[in-house]
């Protein structure tokens, strides 16, 4: 399957700055390769590894590592979690270059360019409780409804918001949730009395 291949130009306008600029070189490449799939899973998988192992995540923000000390001990690591090729050159070149405190940046931004390029639209639903498959499917309606059909739905559930739903569409947001209607209420009572 090919991509609509977008002028450079016309992709910062999706990712800026350094972690931008990996991420659209990374693109290119994988892109070139048919890779990009599998190249977003790889660097999916490295950063859950960073959010979820502290060692790790200490590791890669630390500036007490040499560049060298990290690109020698990030072959282990990726090894470990199966991640070699172009993936694994990619983290390896960040180390070298000393901007692996940024690589949670690039994953993001590299995810937002494979989107751009499918027409794929992520929405940011934030719940108080997992919802059920119905509560889902009237939300991925509502949103197809809205984005069209290429919209990816990321559910994170929330407590704090205590009942209702916030959409996060692009840069629009519906905030519907309960703790914002009672913060509403407060915010009115404070202004009468």
């Amino acid at each position: 399957m090919q991509f609509e291949r977008r002028p450079v130009a016309q992709q910062n306008t999706i990712v800026s700055g350094v972690a931008g600029r990996y991420a659209t070189a990374l693109f290119e490449l994988a892109s070139e390769a048919g890779a990009l799939d599998a190249v977003r899973a790889d660097l999916e998988r490295f950063a859950q590894l960073i959010a979820t192992q502290p060692d790790v995540e200490r590791f890669v923000r630390s500036p007490v590592f040499t560049a060298e000390e990290q690109t020698k001990a990030l072959g282990p690591i990726l090894d470990k979690v199966g991640i070699k090729g172009l993936s694994a050159n990619f983290l390896k070149l960040v180390a070298a270059k000393r901007r692996l405190f940024a690589v949670a940046d690039m994953v993001r931004a590299y995810g937002a360019l494979v989107d751009n390029a499918r027409g794929v639209v992520r929405a940011q639903v934030t719940v108080a409780d997992k919802p059920s498959d119905a509560v889902m499917g009237d939300i991925r309606k509502a949103l197809k409804d809205v984005a069209g059909e290429g919209v990816a739905i990321d559910v994170k559930v929330d407590p704090s918001i205590i009942g209702g739903i916030v959409v996060k569409l692009g840069s629009k947001m519906v905030d519907a949730s309960l703790r914002t209607k009672l913060n509403g209420i407060r915010t009115a009572m404070k202004e009468v009395g």
